[in-house]
């Protein structure tokens, strides 16, 4: 231009003006001059985001979810004894105490329906065991849901022997399974196992895993206190001690997420697959209208709000999908609880990000 040469150093907010001798009056490059202070105006330098740096993410949207899938747990578990972690959650989050399973109110259905998002009739999962005959489930899971609307991956962490049938392997989720068959496989060892996950996904190599990076949902199932009611009593001290077992497996996790620098941007949803006196490992049910807890604390969520509205365990998945901000475009019964979103989170609803592979 008129061969001028501009620079702008963004440190100081000031430009050099490279004026070769004898090119134009000084008029023109005072005009120059005017034009350019008048664009680049301290109050547009300090707006502006920096070039090559990215805004820091509002904290009113969750970027990770952790799902939490509890077993032999209802709101009067609460009575055996302090449990910090879950009383934050309830305490800063939106829950309820009675919302609807599916039958047959048995581990391997109730979570086929909580990943499916689909009842029983429709995921066809009525056994309570693993059936290598029997194959994967041909429904769509929330872990396809969240790889096709927007590249999001998941690890999941089981605690049955049962919960094989369901770890169809695909590139967007590690599945890592520890049952009640090895007797050193309990929430502590989980915990471990988690631990090193994520020091190997956040290498940014994997070694080995299928996800290369930390996950954006993570779901970690801890059984032990249905286990401990069932085998011990639901009165007994085993019972009430692995609830705080339980409770201090949950806060181990979280703190991997506060380490990470991650807690301000995650989810965190709470549900159980049975409730207290129940035991979902056998094959036959002995309910025929199970409630479960269901609690949501997060970026976003209402805190301390009580869900009126009726919440099933097959609703999980579509308001994980809403928490991110995603959309499944096919239809299924999973339904989004709405209510517990604060209204300026519930507005704003961009388009999924295009999916990165």
């Amino acid at each position: 231009m008129l061969g001028y040469e501009f620079t702008y150093l963004e440190t100081r907010g000031l430009f050099f003006v490279m004026v070769p001798p004898l090119r134009c009056s000084p008029v023109i490059v005072l005009g120059l001059l005017a034009l350019l202070l008048a664009i680049w105006s301290p109050a547009r330098i300090h707006a502006a985001p920096s070039a090559g740096k990215e805004t820091p993410p509002s904290v009113s949207q969750a970027e990770h979810v952790v799902l939490f899938v509890l077993e032999g747990f209802s709101q009067e578990s609460l009575k055996g004894g302090p449990m910090p972690a879950l009383s934050k959650l309830i305490k800063e989050g939106s829950g309820t105490w009675t919302a609807s399973g599916v039958e047959p109110a048995l581990r391997l259905p109730m979570m086929a329906s909580l990943i499916t998002g689909m009842p029983v009739e429709k995921h066809g999962i009525t056994w309570n065991s693993f059936e290598f005959s029997r194959g994967y489930p041909r429904p769509p899971s929330l872990f396809d849901y969240l790889d096709l609307s927007g590249g999001r991956d998941s690890a999941i962490f089981f605690m049955d022997e049962s919960l094989y049938q369901l770890a169809k392997p695909t590139p967007y989720t590690d599945y890592q399974l520890c049952g009640a068959l090895r007797p050193e496989c309990g929430p502590q060892k989980l915990v471990a196992y988690i631990q090193q996950y994520f020091q190997k996904a956040a290498s940014g190599h994997g070694y080995g895993h299928a996800v290369l990076s930390l996950p954006h949902l993570l779901v970690v199932h801890l059984p032990e206190a249905g286990r401990a009611g069932v085998t011990h009593g639901w009165n007994s001290k085993e019972y009430r001690e692995a609830l705080q077992t339980v409770d201090a497996s949950m806060q181990s996790v979280l703190d991997l997420f506060k380490f990470h620098k991650l807690l301000d941007r995650t989810a965190v949803l709470v549900t159980a697959l049975s409730g207290k006196g129940i035991d979902p490992g056998t094959e036959v049910s002995t309910i025929t209208t199970p409630v479960v807890p269901w609690i949501v604390s997060g970026p976003g969520i209402k805190r301390g709000h009580i869900i009126r509205q009726p919440v099933s365990i097959i609703d999980t998945g579509a308001t994980v999908m809403r928490i991110l901000k995603l959309e499944t475009h096919t239809e299924w019964d999973s339904k989004v609880a709405e209510e517990i979103f604060h209204p300026t989170a519930a507005a704003k609803r961009p388009a999924p990000r295009a999916k990165k592979r």
